[in-house]
């Protein structure tokens, strides 16, 4: 049976990526900061449908050197998820980007030395559709790279596009180019497996608890995480070596996922915005919200992301969003943290 090298199982999309590795007949080993969150997430697993015979975990932290080599021992592949991710921006940008960038170094250069078949690299659209024109229509592809010099990069951006560089760069020197693939989603959405709603769930949270009274004009292109997670395992084996596989269904202005919230779940109607704030206004209740705050550059600035990669990889159409958006409000909703 095949070993996985897993990094973040305990985040939303790696235990995603964990359960359908396990449903695949993967053995994994998962890593976490702390052994203590083990049983958490075995459980959490169990609880989704998957058998856990064939699930270790270590411990491992991205600013740290120990354990990376044992950790990547009898392992095949690996599959790093494992990365800070907030919608609030620190004011030491390096609190996002050193852990990204020293935690990709790290279990790239154990990879290699134990010689695994593939790596695969949990990467963003961040590393591919920020810093450019505002105006541009075109969707962006795998061939595109974030500008680090343009507009609207934030500390996050920032974080994904030098990990990922930085990973290519690792793989080239030693030759082995070809055996790494980075998947770069947008934002991800979908069931939660538990009741932590972590980074990527806030959007819809915030919707649907009231706390976002009007809805600023900021699109995000949504992808499933069923999808993301799929595309992780496919990607182990599939024949895309040395690329990258963007993955975003369609983007969605805030107000459109409030209106299909209001569809689907109308008894949180009144809770959800009913308007859409002109663009002027958000940026003085941006003053007051750090959120909003660290996201302006977003504005009205509506992005297309070219999903044939991740199609083909998946051998199928991509997840719709308002699946996506539907999904993720149902298990908020279900998990109480509404």
């Amino acid at each position: 049976m095949d070993r996985v090298l897993l990094t973040g199982i305990s985040g939303f999309l790696g235990g995603h990526v964990a359960l359908a590795l396990l449903k695949s007949g993967y053995s994994v080993r998962g890593s976490v900061r702390n052994l203590s969150k083990a049983d958490k997430v075995r459980q959490t697993l169990e609880n989704a449908g998957a058998d856990t015979t064939n699930l270790e975990f270590v411990a491992l932290d991205l600013n740290r050197d120990e354990g990376w080599k044992e950790a990547m021992e009898g392992c095949r592949y690996l599959l790093h998820t494992a990365s800070p991710f907030v919608l609030q921006m620190p004011e030491n940008k390096d609190e996002l980007i050193r852990p990204a960038v020293e935690g990709t170094e790290r279990a790239l250069t154990a990879a290699l030395a134990a010689n695994v078949e593939r790596v695969v690299l949990t990467s963003s659209m961040a590393a591919i559709a920020y810093g450019h024109d505002a105006s541009r229509t075109a969707p962006f592809t795998a061939a595109d790279w974030t500008d680090l010099e343009g507009r609207g990069v934030t500390a996050y951006v920032e974080s994904k596009t030098r990990a990922e560089r930085r990973a290519w760069e690792l793989m080239s020197a030693a030759g082995r180019q070809s055996d790494l693939v980075t998947i770069n989603p947008a934002g991800i959405l979908g069931p939660l497996l538990d009741e932590d709603p972590g980074t990527s769930a806030q959007i819809v949270l915030r919707l649907l608890n009231g706390t976002v009274p009007a809805a600023p004009r900021m699109p995000f292109v949504v992808v499933d995480v069923r999808d993301v997670a799929a595309a992780h395992v496919a990607a182990l084996t599939g024949e895309v070596g040395g690329t990258r596989v963007p993955a975003g269904e369609r983007p969605l202005f805030l107000f459109e996922i409030a209106g299909m919230l209001r569809k689907r779940f109308p008894h949180y109607a009144s809770k959800l915005p009913k308007i859409e704030m002109p663009d002027w206004a958000v940026r003085i209740y941006a003053l007051f919200d750090k959120d909003i705050r660290s996201n302006l550059g977003e504005l009205g600035v509506l992005k297309r992301l070219d999903s044939g990669p991740a199609e083909m990889l998946l051998g199928r159409k991509l997840i719709i969003a308002e699946d996506a958006v539907a999904a993720t409000g149902e298990s908020l909703i279900a998990h109480k943290l509404v």
